[in-house]
């Protein structure tokens, strides 16, 4: 295990820059999730601590050593891609020692005790014969998840692995790998634009944006506390609705275009526009009430749950509800939501 450190990490080609200058510390045994968009940079910021691109500006230093010049073979790092990579011609346990063969690292019989420990770590001691074309897509990423971790690296980055799996070996192989993690405790820094995936597996997230930090802070914290619209929308997507905070006659409220109002917690100090974070899972809808009313716009059958697609004050909002329940297209809905649920935004 090892710690890593990124100093001002700056990447251009050509004249596009595609990170602007950022600084992480990664705390020895910690899993760390890259997450963003597609063309954020998080890629490319992972392939620069793998040493597979060059940094334009910047420093980064594995367990206290600069390795910002150095190849990859000599930053004692293993990396999983997304492709997984597997030679085709080579059994399982083959594919597993290769990247020991490569680096001449011990005897052909230490080799293979490390080939089958790293086997029996993922469950697969029992297919180390078979070829790379007689398994399973789940199979194989766990073959390239022991290659990965054979040789007992310092640090382990992963490139989306699961983006190839279907929604339930994703679901298991996240199970998987927390197990690994806590066995092993190597330093992980792990790539996704799943945010599900990040906030399963990750001690901290790093929420990426256009080649900048977004915001940065454990699962609970980037779900429960977006420091911003796009950390709001990006993770959990969250209802994004302009409001006005006023004075009411019991404490603060926000006021919509339409002239509705929302209850706020007592002590909010904001007044003035701003933009309410409201999350579909935290929103209950009722037949009548007293809080605002919005319209049904569609209803989305989601097995154990409904998703309710409506309009508030001219602007979309979604809603995920109990499938007991049932509003038709058109039909006015009450809004009820905990004050403490409501995420202030200010423009």
């Amino acid at each position: 295990m090892a710690n890593v450190r990124l100093t001002n990490i700056r990447k251009s080609f050509g004249k596009t820059q595609v990170l602007h200058g950022i600084s992480l510390d990664i705390a020895s045994g910690e899993f760390i999730s890259l997450l963003g968009a597609s063309g954020c940079g998080k890629t490319t910021l992972l392939r620069m601590v793998a040493g597979l691109e060059r940094v334009t500006a910047g420093a980064i230093e594995i367990d206290g050593r600069d390795v910002t010049s150095l190849p990859p073979e000599q930053r004692d790092i293993a990396m999983m891609f997304q492709s997984y990579a597997l030679l085709p011609h080579l059994s399982v346990a083959e594919n597993v020692r290769f990247p020991l063969r490569m680096r001449g690292m011990g005897t052909r019989e230490e080799q293979r005790e490390k080939v089958k420990a790293a086997l029996e770590t993922v469950q697969l001691g029992h297919l180390a014969e078979r070829k790379p074309r007689q398994l399973s897509g789940g199979q194989q990423q766990r073959v390239a998840l022991a290659r990965a971790i054979v040789s007992q690296p310092k640090v382990l980055l992963l490139d989306e692995p699961l983006s190839n799996l279907d929604a339930r070996l994703r679901e298991d192989m996240q199970v998987e790998l927390i197990e690994i993690h806590q066995r092993l405790g190597l330093t992980t820094i792990f790539v996704t634009h799943d945010q599900e995936e990040a906030l399963s597996l990750s001690d901290r997230i790093v929420l990426l944006n256009a080649g900048k930090v977004e915001q940065q802070g454990t699962p609970d914290e980037i779900y429960n506390q977006p420091a911003t619209g796009f950390a709001s929308n990006f993770i959990g997507s969250a209802n994004l609705l302009p409001a006005e905070i006023i004075d009411g006659p019991q404490g603060p409220v926000a006021r919509f275009d339409d002239g509705q109002t929302l209850a706020l917690e007592p002590q909010v100090a904001t007044r003035g526009k701003v933009t309410l974070a409201l999350r579909q899972e935290d929103l209950t809808l009722s037949a009548d009430g007293t809080g605002p009313r919005a319209r049904v716009r569609t209803r989305v059958f989601l097995g154990a749950r409904n998703r309710y697609v409506m309009t508030l004050a001219g602007h979309p909002l979604r809603a995920l509800t109990a499938n007991d329940l049932e509003f038709g297209n058109g039909q006015d809905v009450t809004l009820a939501i905990d004050p403490a649920r409501i995420r202030v935004i200010h423009d």
